[in-house]
């Protein structure tokens, strides 16, 4: 007897409530597939928001700290690095490159950093990939600033737009150096970091709108016109931190050290790929709260599944003993409820890769230029493969239950039944 052609025709005869069943399955095969998908997305942009750099030196401080303040541009440095320190472990034969970073300052809610021109020709992101202009070029002019991609597409900015660096990282600030605005000299091609979200200046700048705020404040005779301050010497004092390169990495742990040991001020050097491990670590709490909720409504549609076939079993007696009574052993019938469990499971798994798919195809390229997230259209990976084997053999078992209750329906008890 031919079992899964029989299967499919008794699933015909029901096909409103095995399409409703089916939606179910898609629903909760769509959200568990699509919750690993934006974790393994989320982890892989964790991990590709800086590559290429050994080590991220800044005060002494908590690394996940460091790491925030110093690639994601969240919160603030305990303390700063004086120049001279810096210049002094830069100066290190071991270091190949380094480039100083000065943060504290914001537009309009955007992080502004100061930095060397060596910053766009060694800062890498993903898979070693540089930094690139999508237009214009990187800054000459004291007061010109080169931008990120989410700065000029939410702030609607173009080369030569006018932009007014405000005191602070606030997105709101009343302390703004309206005396020194800067011209938009350049844009960043997108990057999914938070690149995307900076405004990029030099450290000649930072130090210049900064003179005669010593005190935190400005006052008319402390002032220094944009003319005056081009005279002057614009040496950093300190910086927030710098990023580092080595000649070979044999040197890289004994160079860490070195900076945690040094004399002149305490600082710390860290790791950015141990940190950023760190950091997913922490964040695993909701990536696994999020899997077991997708997890519960797996489960609660294979619930529904079992619901609907345990409904029938009882109305489907009479059909399955006239199977018995044409030759229909109760493997077989065993067997045809167990096929329609498996009809249905991979409809239900097809149907939801199918909605998932539709759903990326039609807002991955806006949650990548929102958020960073990057979330392929590409077949299950192994991970993936194994969720859906895992779910397709729990129904399998599921089944087993009224499959069983059919199994020792007798034929007897079948044909004594009435219509």
């Amino acid at each position: 007897m031919k079992i899964l052609p029989l299967a499919w025709a008794s699933l015909l005869n029901r096909k409103f409530t095995v399409f409703l069943t089916v939606i179910a399955i898609a629903l909760s095969v769509a959200l568990l597939v699509g919750v690993e998908r934006i974790r393994s997305g989320a982890q892989a942009g964790f991990n590709n928001t800086i590559s290429g750099t050994d080590l991220i030196v800044g005060a002494r401080t908590g690394q996940l700290q460091l790491l925030l303040y110093s690639v994601f541009r969240m919160g603030n440095a305990t303390n700063n690095i004086t120049w001279q320190s810096y210049q002094d472990i830069a100066s290190d034969p071991t270091i190949e490159w380094s480039v100083p970073m000065s943060l504290g300052d914001s537009h309009r809610g955007y992080a502004v950093l100061g930095t060397s021109r060596n910053y766009f020709e060694r800062f890498r992101y993903g898979r070693k990939k540089p930094l690139s202009l999508s237009r214009g070029a990187v800054y000459e002019d004291l007061f010109e600033a080169v931008i990120g991609y989410e700065v000029a597409q939410k702030l609607g900015y173009e080369l030569g737009s006018e932009i007014i660096i405000a005191h602070g990282t606030g997105a709101t600030s009343f302390a703004q150096h309206k005396d020194k605005p800067f011209i938009v000299s350049g844009i960043l091609e997108r990057t999914g970091t938070p690149v995307d979200r900076t405004v990029h200046v030099s450290l000649e700048a930072i130090e210049a709108i900064h003179v005669g705020w010593e005190t935190g404040t400005i006052s008319k005779k402390s002032q220094v016109t944009a003319e005056q301050v081009r005279k002057m010497e614009l040496e950093p004092a300190a910086i927030t931190a710098f990023l580092v390169g080595v000649k070979s990495k044999l040197g890289l742990f004994k160079l860490q050290r070195a900076v945690n040991d040094y004399r002149e001020e305490p600082l710390m050097a860290i790791l950015p790929g141990v940190a950023l491990q760190e950091l997913w670590r922490m964040l695993s709490v909701v990536e696994k709260a999020l899997f077991a909720i997708s997890l519960c409504v797996v489960v609660t549609g294979l619930i529904g599944m079992l619901s609907v076939i345990l409904a029938s079993l009882n109305e489907r007696r009479r059909e399955m003993a006239i199977l018995r009574s044409c030759g229909a052993r109760p493997l077989h019938v065993f067997s045809l409820l167990i096929g329609e469990a498996l009809m249905v499971t991979l409809g239900g798994i097809v149907l939801g890769l199918a909605l998932l798919y539709g759903v990326l195809a039609l807002v991955g390229s806006a949650v990548e230029e929102r958020f960073g997230l990057y979330l392929s259209v590409a077949p299950p990976d192994l991970k993936e493969l194994g969720l859906l084997i895992a779910i397709l053999t729990a129904a399998l078992l599921v089944a087993v239950i009224p499959a069983l209750m059919a199994y020792r329906n007798s034929l007897a008890d079948g044909l004594t039944l009435r219509v």
